[in-house]
This record gives structure tokens, C-alpha cells and sequence, in this order.
């Protein structure tokens, strides 16, 4: 009777230590798989935040162009004209400086890999599938000045789009106008979800920035064209 209860207790000495050593493993696991999820989380986070940014940008830079023409041309020809050509630069603007940024910020990483790869081998130390995975998430600066430049042309398809088939120039203005302070107030709230704001405060600041934006546009250029230079 002794020896089995002599046993038993041996054996719960040997279960409960491997038991918090299991525990402690699955503690771990689960720890790692967050991080994992809050990496790429955030990663996905930045991407569609600058997206959200880019859009934002078409769009107010294209409405304050077609305002301030409208200000002084009420065709609708050279309001749509001017339009185009502003979502055409400015994407090919957005395009230009992300690939040139991206590409800088590409150019330092793989020097700071190399340098890495040279101490590592004086130093002996192998770490081949560490240098896998820096390669694998290397910035990739084509994919992204193309998503650059696509999401400036969404937002600037917005005022285009409403002006468009509006032949009567009031009209023109007031859809163009309210086109706008809809997509604002939308991209607004994508920006405060996405980086964790106030969803009200960070859509009226939009809102009223890109009201400022056109204003500025439309009055000064109202200005110089009435004065006749």
C-alpha cells in the first residue's frame, strides 16, 4: 500500500512539471501566433491608410482644378478637360515620387543586408532562412507607385464622374460640389477606422480641408480671371 501510494507520487512529481511545460509551450504559441496577426494587421493597415490618403488626394486636387476653372469657363468641355489633365499629372506625380522613395528605401535595405551577410560570415554565424525572409519582405517599389497612382485616379474619377453629363453650369457646380463632400466624409471615416481616431472629428477635418482647398481655388482664380490678366 505504501509503495503505491510511493508511486503515485513520484509519477504526479514527473506529470505536473511536464503539464506546465506543455502549458507554458501552448502559452508561447499562442503569443507568437498574435504577433503574427498583429504584424500583418498593421502591415495591411499601412497599405490601405495610404491608399485611403492617396484617394483623398486625387480627389480634392481634381475638384479645386475643375472649381477654379469653372470660376471663370462655365463650358463643360474645358471643365471636364481640365479635370483629366489633372488626374493624369497628378497620378503620374504620385507614381513618380513613390517609385523614386520606395526605391530609396529599397536601395538601404539591401546594402544593410549585405552588410549583415558579410559580419555573419566572418562571425560564422549561418542565417540563410533569415536572409529568405528580409528578401521576401523587400518594399517593392513598381507595385508600389502603381497603387499610388491608382488610388489618386479613384479619387479623382469622383468629381469627373459628377460633372460630367450636367450640361447646365449651376447644376455642374453643386453636383461636383456635393459629390465631393460625400467622398470626403467617407474617405475621412476609412482614415479614422483604419488608424483608430475619432471616426467625427477626423471626417470633419477632411471635410473641411477639402472645402478649403476648393475655395481657395475657386475665389483666387474668380479673382485673376476677373481682372483681366
Amino acid at each position: 500500500m505504501a509503495s503505491n501510494q510511493t508511486s503515485t507520487q513520484q509519477e504526479s512529481k514527473f506529470t505536473l512539471p511536464m503539464n506546465l511545460d506543455m502549458e507554458q509551450q501552448q502559452v508561447n504559441l499562442d503569443n507568437q501566433q498574435d504577433q503574427e496577426k498583429e504584424f500583418d494587421y498593421s502591415k495591411r493597415s499601412q497599405w490601405l491608410r495610404a491608399a485611403v490618403l492617396g484617394a483623398n488626394d486625387g480627389l480634392v486636387s481634381t475638384a479645386s482644378l475643375m472649381m477654379g476653372i469653372g470660376a471663370v469657363k462655365k463650358d463643360i468641355k474645358v471643365m471636364i478637360l481640365t479635370g483629366f489633365a489633372g488626374l493624369v499629372a497628378g497620378a503620374c506625380s504620385m507614381a513618380i515620387g513613390e517609385f523614386v522613395s520606395v526605391y530609396s528605401q529599397l536601395d538601404i535595405e539591401v546594402a544593410q543586408m549585405k552588410r549583415d551577410k558579410r559580419r555573419n560570415k566572418i562571425e560564422g554565424n549561418d542565417q540563410d532562412d533569415d536572409d529568405d525572409e528580409k528578401e521576401e519582405s523587400l518594399p517593392n517599389p513598381a507595385q508600389a507607385a502603381s497603387a499610388s497612382a491608382l488610388a489618386f485616379s479613384v479619387g479623382a474619377m469622383v468629381p469627373l464622374l459628377a460633372a460630367s453629363f450636367i450640361r447646365d453650369y449651376k447644376v455642374r457646380i453643386a453636383a461636383v460640389v456635393g459629390a465631393v463632400t460625400l467622398a470626403l466624409m467617407v474617405f475621412g471615416w476609412l482614415g479614422a477606422m483604419l488608424g483608430k481616431a475619432p471616426a467625427l472629428k477626423s471626417s470633419a477635418r477632411v471635410l473641411f480641408g477639402g472645402w478649403l482647398a476648393m475655395a481657395i481655388t475657386y475665389g483666387l482664380t474668380k479673382l485673376i480671371g476677373s481682372s483681366g490678366l
